[in-house]
């Protein structure tokens, strides 16, 4: 499993990557255009991420401005919905409205912080991306 993580808060996005190295990859950017550029650059050269972890609150861009830019970057490279990419959304925002407006860019999936491992390992498994995961 291929994965990018946007986070703008360090200890946040040094946790994700810890906890989600073992099942593949795991690039990070802390700023909404820092990922859409490695976005960019993945789908140009068809070498997809399979999940993005995205934060809501971030400067320059909140998730919400990241997640409508990216999909519409999957549809400019006509992206078939079957291969998009997984979005899970974390973030501190519990908030109905957020939930609803992630759910009309398409989000996979929503997770408020604090995360617990066997939560996000729960979830993974649910979107399909992981078959069985160990806690060690």
């Amino acid at each position: 499993m291929r994965t990018l993580i946007v986070e703008d808060n360090e200890t946040s996005r040094e946790l994700l990557v810890r906890l989600l190295r073992p099942f593949g990859p795991c690039q990070s950017r802390s700023d909404g255009p820092a990922a859409l550029e490695l976005l960019k650059e993945s789908l140009a050269v068809g070498d997809l991420f399979d999940l993005i972890c995205l934060d809501v609150m971030m400067p320059q861009m909140d998730g919400h401005e990241v997640l409508a830019a990216f999909r519409d970057l999957e549809e400019e490279h006509e992206v078939a919905s079957s291969h998009r990419c997984k979005v899970l959304m974390i973030t501190a925002v519990d908030s109905p409205s957020c939930i609803e407006r992630a759910r009309e860019n398409v989000i996979d999936g929503y997770m408020v912080k604090p995360i617990r491992r066997v939560s996000l390992y729960e979830e993974l498994q649910r979107l399909g991306l992981v078959r069985d995961y160990r806690l060690t």
